[in-house]
């Protein structure tokens, strides 16, 4: 498993774009979140993401190719993990685990990470919860069926 991370610029905003309507659809129909879910979204929000301060684009590569990206947003020293994701056709392998420990170690001065995810998606809140990150107890419900919980290390 050769994972890497790559710095994304404004220019392969179409790319990130791309990955991410692929890789949030299956939330997106499950859910039917079209005001957060991040595969509803606009092409001109991603560029805006890409030119916020302090904010942070990474694709995450496998043998160099880019199945998904992560986005991080660094104040102090603290980090959130805005957003991680990966290719349908390639998530279950450990590949997304990998890119956040890269993450994590890209951002040395920082003493905390925190984020936000879909608690009713156990496979996700497991795997933030086996890399140590734990519930703050703040939840915010997004719908029926759908609440997001935070987290933090």
């Amino acid at each position: 498993m050769n994972i890497s991370l790559k710095k994304a610029k404004v220019s392969d905003s179409e790319h990130l774009y791309e990955l991410q309507i692929k890789s949030f659809k299956p939330l997106l129909d499950k859910y039917q979140d079209f005001d957060t879910n991040p595969g509803a979204e606009a092409l001109e929000r991603t560029i805006d993401r890409l030119n916020e301060a302090n904010s942070d684009y990474y694709f995450i590569q496998l043998d160099n190719e880019n199945i998904g990206a992560i986005r991080i947003i660094s104040k102090g020293d603290l980090c959130k993990l805005k957003q991680i994701y990966i290719l349908p056709c390639h998530q279950g392998n450990g590949y997304a685990q990998r890119a956040i420990l890269i993450a994590e170690s890209l951002y040395t001065d920082i003493s905390h990470w925190e984020l936000d995810t879909i608690k009713q998606e156990s496979k996700l809140c497991y795997l933030y919860e086996k890399m140590d990150y734990r519930k703050t107890g703040k939840e915010e419900n997004i719908k029926d069926g759908m609440t997001l919980v935070s987290y933090r290390k």
